[in-house]
């Protein structure tokens, strides 16, 4: 199973999501992190928006389909994010547990908009998110990775609580154990066949599919910028992740209210109303004046790459033996 710069052992994990699903999760109108692939972690999860611009009709689709589903539970009046900034590290969720879609499906103890938002293979359960006061810049990274320490001291700092429209308490099956709410850890409550779904609207019904169609078309679009080929040297040399840039892989139509990779930056839809700090601004060193980038701990160190016009003239200038 595919997993991030570090295998299992999480310090302050952190994982890089497309806008509009980051802030929508930070702000705790998203309580349903759809994958693929389970939650390896219990706790708190920082959360990292990639430099993908999201269009206005992909953040379109995804706020009618959480007015649609908040509805359902009779909250008629649901708050944005007013902004969608990107290559920000943005706050952080607690993940309480994971389940698989049918399991959530028909989980009577969640309210009914909850167990709308399973459309992915799995379900990772969030709860109390926090935002970040002021986002500031940062790289992300496949899957699940650690933030850097650095990092981390700067971010714990500038934390507030956000309270989401519905509130949610998934809860555990074992107290005393937090990796108790997992995959098949629910089946005795629900009954052995899927219970009927709840009648649905037909406005509730267009948003669903609207916001499948959005996240599919998004997941399509980043994959033809991953795969169009690269025509100079100057779009060529990617061998060390970008700022921000994400590779991650689950971009089929199941894991189609999540999100794939990204490359972009700010547009008038995502004006900053606020000023982000760039981490780099105020904790890094100084980098040398080559401008490289640091390779994320663990990894593959790159070696530097003499220009082929300063080779050739070492080798010109070289007295023949």
């Amino acid at each position: 199973m595919r997993r991030g710069h570090s295998s299992g052992n999480y310090r302050n994990p952190c994982l890089t999501m497309h806008q509009p699903w980051a802030s929508l999760l930070v702000y705790g109108i998203k309580r349903i992190e759809g994958r693929t692939w389970a939650a390896p972690i219990r706790g708190r999860l920082w959360i990292h928006a990639a430099s993908k611009v999201p269009d206005e009709a992909t953040i379109k689709a995804m706020e009618d389909f959480y007015r649609e589903i908040y509805a359902v539970d009779g909250i008629a009046d649901l708050k944005f994010p007013e902004y969608y900034p990107v290559s920000r590290l943005l706050g952080c969720v607690e993940v309480v547990g994971c389940v698989r879609r049918e399991e959530l499906a028909c989980w009577e103890m969640v309210p009914e908009g909850v167990r709308l938002e399973a459309q992915t293979d799995l379900c990772w359960l969030c709860e109390q998110p926090q935002k970040l006061l002021i986002p500031f810049e940062m790289r992300g990274y496949q899957g699940v990775y650690n933030l850097e320490k650095k990092i981390y001291e700067a971010a714990i700092r500038g934390l507030t609580p956000v309270e989401g429209p519905l509130p949610v308490k998934f809860l555990l099956p074992n107290p005393q154990d937090p990796f108790s709410l997992k995959p098949g850890s629910i089946s005795a409550n629900v009954p052995e066949t899927r219970t009927s779904e709840l009648e649905r609207s037909s406005s509730l019904t267009a948003a669903i599919a609207g916001a499948r169609a959005a996240a599919t078309q998004f997941s399509k679009k980043v994959q033809d910028l991953e795969t169009t080929p690269q025509t100079n040297t100057a779009q060529s040399v990617r061998t060390l992740p970008l700022k921000s840039e994400s590779f991650e892989e689950d971009t089929t139509p199941s894991a189609n209210l999540s999100e794939t990779s990204n490359k972009g930056a700010l547009t008038s839809n995502n004006k900053e109303k606020i000023s982000p700090i760039k981490y780099e601004e105020i904790t890094r060193p100084s980098q040398p004046s080559s401008g490289g980038l640091r390779p994320h701990p663990g990894a593959p160190s790159k070696g530097s790459i003499s220009p082929r016009g300063e080779h050739m003239k070492r080798k010109r200038d070289r007295p023949h033996e």
